[in-house]
């Protein structure tokens, strides 16, 4: 299931709001005023859709707007009911065959499950299931790293675009010296450039790349724990065995959770009892 990730938003403004703060607690409104140029904007916006424009085809630029919302979401997927899922599958495949595990998946979201329990149904041998589930992870891994490029890419542009807007701004005050009044837009363009370029890089673009590389990394992981999980069940392997190795991919931290669930439950048990 995936959700809104709320991280993202919240960072972004803040960081936004600190640097504002920052700038009007020593210059007021007026101080504000003075970190907006348009010279500045046009020189970092258009360069780097320029250079983006250039480095990447037009079909991947089309994905720009989704691959940056995958920075604002996120798959609300618990290991401790993947688990559970699969020992129920493995269950009902011990107690009624694999082919009755066709009608468990109509509550199962996730395609990835669907798919290795149905070439399990369809009688495929573990290493064929194993060898497409897998091939599946690497499509994947390779699809998030094209799109993730394009934000890195962004990441990499945005300061040497304020770099060139400073070199632009330091050519045009010193070439109008003898002019005192254009000295200060002058420098503003110089300066401001170079800001706005290493905010957009190290407050939009990175972290955003960073965040989609650990999305990444985290699905991979799940992928895992699901190959493994399929191939359980379609061993025939015991549920208690699965659960077992299936727990081994759990934190500490989870497996103490359901540590204690596990224990209010006994405890409660013994108080009805009496």
């Amino acid at each position: 299931m995936r959700k809104r990730d709320i991280l993202t938003p919240i960072g972004i403004t803040l960081g936004f709001i600190m640097i504002m703060l920052a700038i009007m607690s020593k210059g007021g409104t007026s101080g504000a005023t003075l970190f907006l140029d348009v010279s500045s904007i046009f020189i970092v916006i258009g360069g780097l859709v320029a250079s983006m424009l250039i480095n990447f085809k037009m079909e991947e630029i089309k994905l720009t707007r989704k691959i940056i919302s995958e920075a604002f979401h996120k798959n609300d997927q618990r290991l401790p009911e993947l688990i559970a899922l699969f020992i129920r599958l493995s269950e009902r495949a011990r107690r009624e065959g694999i082919l009755a595990l066709e009608n468990e998946l109509e509550d199962v979201d996730e395609p990835f499950i669907k798919k290795g329990v149905l070439l399990a149904v369809d009688g495929m041998e573990p290493e064929v299931i194993s060898d497409i589930m897998n091939a599946e992870i690497t499509a994947t891994e390779d699809r998030h790293y094209k799109g993730r490029n394009l934000i890195e890419k962004a990441g990499e542009y945005a300061p040497a675009w304020g770099m060139i807007g400073t070199l632009v701004g330091l050519v045009l005050m010193l070439n109008n010296l003898q002019d005192p009044a254009s000295l200060g837009p002058s420098m503003a363009v110089a300066l401001l450039t170079t800001l706005y370029g290493t905010v957009l890089a190290n407050l939009v673009f990175v972290p955003m790349a960073n965040k989609l590389e650990s999305k990444t990394e985290e699905e991979v992981f799940i992928k895992q724990i699901i190959i493994e999980g399929v191939m359980g069940v379609q061993s025939g392997q015991n549920p208690r065995i699965l659960e077992e190795k299936l727990s081994a991919f759990l934190s500490s931290e989870i497996k103490n959770q359901q540590t204690s669930v596990e224990d209010e439950g006994f405890v409660g048990e013994r108080v009805n009892e009496a």
